[in-house]
């Protein structure tokens, strides 16, 4: 199967199973999340594990801080409600990843961070970006939520971008490829959910600042 509708079909797949999740309800989202954070530490105790103990404290802490967050995300909403929140921060997430991928495919020229990670360009940032802000922002929108989350749609996309290249930094210094080998057209975990880390604990923080 060509490798590009490899990635499409089980991103799919991840999408419909994060919503599922997120609609069945406090629990069954707290059991998913928590396993994919043990998977995320897991992948990274093989990636650093020759680095020293001070990595495995700070993979913990990668790992943990933002399933947290995750988790107290869908706790402020209502059980019997879709978490609106929550959706918003898959949406950042979502739309800068598939943004930034295929703007970068169609035109990308400028490498954003050519020594960190090779593929990647400025262009893809800017449409990552442009996709963040114009999905999560209809969403906000279209279900009246503060307005703010319209200005932090396009930060957090920054962000979601920066932690896609902190873990490509990971991925350089260990001369591994994927973080892992669970997901088709993906890799593993910590490559498909670097970008989400920051977007949940950023979101997580601005909530209980009361921003939000």
């Amino acid at each position: 199967m060509n490798e590009l509708l490899v990635r499409i079909v089980s991103g799919v797949i991840m999408i419909g199973v994060a919503l599922a999740a997120a609609y069945e309800g406090r629990d069954f989202f707290a059991l998913l999340v928590a396993a994919a954070a043990t998977a995320m530490f897991w992948e990274w105790r093989q990636i650093t594990r020759p680095w020293g103990n001070k990595w495995a404290v700070g993979g913990f802490v990668y790992a943990a801080v933002p399933a947290i967050a995750l988790i107290w995300i869908r706790l402020i909403e209502p059980a019997n409600q879709f978490p609106l929140l929550l959706l918003w921060v898959f949406i950042v997430t979502w739309a800068t990843d598939i943004g930034a991928y295929f703007v970068g495919r169609l035109i990308g020229r400028n490498k954003l961070a050519p020594a960190i990670s090779p593929g990647k360009t400025v262009e893809g940032l800017v449409g990552g970006v442009v996709a963040a802000g114009l999905l999560a922002g209809e969403w906000v929108i279209y279900n009246d939520m503060p307005r703010i989350l319209l200005v932090l749609a396009p930060l957090f996309a920054v962000a979601a971008q920066a932690g896609d290249l902190f873990e490509s930094w990971i991925k350089r210094r260990a001369g591994v490829k994927d973080s892992g080998h669970w997901l088709p057209g993906h890799g593993g975990l910590l490559d498909r959910l670097d970008g989400l880390v920051p977007v949940a604990v950023l979101t997580a923080l601005v909530q209980l600042a009361g921003l939000l």
